[in-house]
């Protein structure tokens, strides 16, 4: 063997793929955003000017939603790993059907809000409103990119990229996926516990 080729074959000296090591900072740089708000949640409704409001029943839903892409997103990691293409396929189409859904219901849930008289900003804007728009729009931000994230493995899935042999890319994304279910599982305790 040439001293190059043995060059080439060496293992990071991490021990993890350079992908998968990349993922795990932008996922500890993630959490320690949203460690950041729930912090400034918490110190501001202590200085008053606070408006107590109940959370809109959706929320249930949608954490439910979530729940169910993660079994989703793992059926997919399942099926890869016994080369059924066709399950992967299915279970990614699902996954991001209901990543959908999750962002849709999100989505009238900000409605409700509105509607309860609860803004964003403006002059009738108040910090709790304020805080609950940013953290659950903070949150589907970062979902929108674990969907391109999953329409981009399901496109590799329809040119054999993704299989036993090539399990990186959808070890990722439901690495990220599971990540963000738990992310939000976190908010919607946060959010009940606090609100």
């Amino acid at each position: 063997m040439h001293p190059s080729e043995a060059l080439n074959t060496k293992q990071p000296a991490t021990g993890i793929h350079p992908a998968r090591f990349l993922l795990m900072l932008m996922m500890v740089s993630v959490f320690m955003i949203f460690a950041a708000y729930t912090s400034a949640y918490i110190v501001r409704r202590n200085e008053g000017n606070w408006l107590e409001f109940t959370l809109p029943a959706g929320f249930l839903y949608t954490t439910l939603v979530i729940a169910l892409s993660s079994v989703t997103v793992q059926w997919a990691w399942l099926a890869a790993r016994k080369d059924n293409l066709a399950q992967v396929r299915i279970a990614l189409v699902a996954t991001l059907g209901l990543g959908l859904a999750f962002l849709a219901g999100q989505w009238l849930m900000w409605n409700q809000l509105v509607s309860q008289r609860i803004f964003f900003a403006g002059t009738d804007a108040n910090p709790s409103g304020s805080f609950l728009y940013v953290l659950t729009g903070v949150h589907g931000f970062h979902l929108i990119t674990g969907l391109i994230f999953l329409a981009i493995v399901l496109r590799k899935s329809f040119h054999y990229q993704v299989h036993s042999r090539q399990m990186l890319s959808i070890g990722n994304v439901t690495i990220y996926w599971h990540f963000l279910g738990v992310l939000w599982l976190y908010l919607y305790l946060f959010l009940l516990l606090n609100h």
